[in-house]
């Protein structure tokens, strides 16, 4: 599903001011020159501290959340944290639909799956509005029964939900998938 671009949530950090020509203004105080160059640093850093936050939106095309995770290369296995280059996690969200009776439910996720991909979290919610108004997290471990028991699992194709029991009264879904692509 990548583009080639990262779609995600970004400030430029990049120099939006030439510090040199604020330097080069004629019949300004030094004072000024000083000011606009601590402006430009501070709008730096806080450029670069908003670009630190994770995103909060969940969306159905693939979203590059703000997380990072380290790098795994052969230099960096022993510590990770020594790398200055992170993985940017990548978010998609599955409108799965309902839940079903008793088996399992696959639903593409579009997701070029290689050896360089890594899921880091995969989670759902499940709704049912009608009947119950209940509500249900995915995977969901029953304390009455074992066979109420949801288990969510995801291959190279398909987001797949198994269920021993009937949850179709379950019609609304959303799988969530964070995943690294390097």
């Amino acid at each position: 599903m990548a583009t080639g671009q990262d779609f995600g949530v970004y400030v430029p950090t990049t120099d939006v001011w030439d510090t040199s020509q604020i330097q080069s203004l004629k019949d300004e105080s030094e004072q000024l020159k000083e000011l606009l160059i601590r402006l430009y640093q501070n709008l730096n850093r806080l450029s670069t501290a908003a670009n630190l936050k994770g995103s909060a939106i969940y969306d159905i095309q693939e979203f590059v959340d703000g997380s990072s995770w380290f790098q795994t290369t052969a230099n960096t296995t022993d510590n990770p944290s020594s790398s200055s280059v992170y993985r940017p996690e990548r978010r998609l969200v599955i409108n799965f639909g309902a839940l079903p009776n008793t088996g399992t439910k696959s639903v593409a996720h579009k997701i070029p799956c290689t050896t360089s991909t890594s899921f880091t979290r995969i989670y759902a919610t499940a709704t049912n509005p009608v009947s119950t108004f209940s509500y249900i997290p995915i995977p969901y471990s029953s304390t009455v029964s074992v066979n109420d028991n949801i288990e969510l699992y995801v291959d190279g194709t398909n987001v797949n939900i198994t269920t021993a029991a009937d949850y179709s009264a379950y019609t609304i879904c959303y799988v969530v998938l964070e995943y690294l692509q390097t």
